[in-house]
């Protein structure tokens, strides 16, 4: 009777653990990007959106094990606007964005990519980005940690090259969002 009943409590054990390892935090990324093209003294003419650092976090993150919410997702919550992406949503706002989406943690932040100069002896042009996050958890609005990456690409053309650049940088934020998440049990 005893071996039965150890039998069955270790068969428990071992879905719990195997269900714990399943249950996932789930991530929604609110980064604000601006691939500027032309001079930085002309940006609000020339703004391009491609999404790249949130597109590169999340398949990062969704590698990582993690599952990642879609902004899209609250379109349904909020009515989003052509400018929903270019105003600063607050931290407050932000959390209360995750609440409403379910979200366990938020990275909230903002990514610039702009061209440099030309590369000497070619018509390539340097491209670098910069992107700075928060990690903050929903439940208490708690800011885990402050993170920031850089990238860059060289590329005739600079709105592709805006776009490795941040790719780059989105790579890197990936990898030290993912380190935060391990470090504070959110997966």
């Amino acid at each position: 009777m005893k071996k039965n009943i150890m039998v069955v409590f270790i068969i428990i054990l071992s879905m719990a653990s195997v269900f714990a390892k399943e249950t996932k935090s789930k991530v929604i990324l609110l980064i604000s990007e601006q691939n500027i093209e032309g001079p930085q003294r002309a940006w609000w003419a020339s703004e391009i959106d491609l999404s790249t650092v949130e597109a590169t976090v999340a398949q990062k993150l969704i590698e990582g094990g993690y599952e990642v919410l879609e902004p899209s997702n609250i379109n349904k919550i909020i009515k989003q606007k052509p400018a929903f992406r270019k105003l600063s949503l607050s931290e407050g706002e932000s959390v209360k964005l995750g609440n409403l989406s379910k979200a366990d943690y938020v990275v909230f932040g903002k990514a610039v990519a702009s061209s440099g100069a030309n590369v000497p002896q070619s018509n390539m042009r340097s491209c670098f980005s910069n992107v700075s996050a928060k990690l903050i958890r929903v439940k208490d609005g708690r800011v885990i940690v402050y993170l920031d990456a850089s990238g860059n690409s060289a590329h005739m053309d600079v709105i592709t090259g805006g776009r490795e650049a941040l790719s780059n940088a989105g790579s890197e934020l990936a990898v030290k969002i993912i380190d935060a998440l391990n470090k504070e049990g959110g997966k």
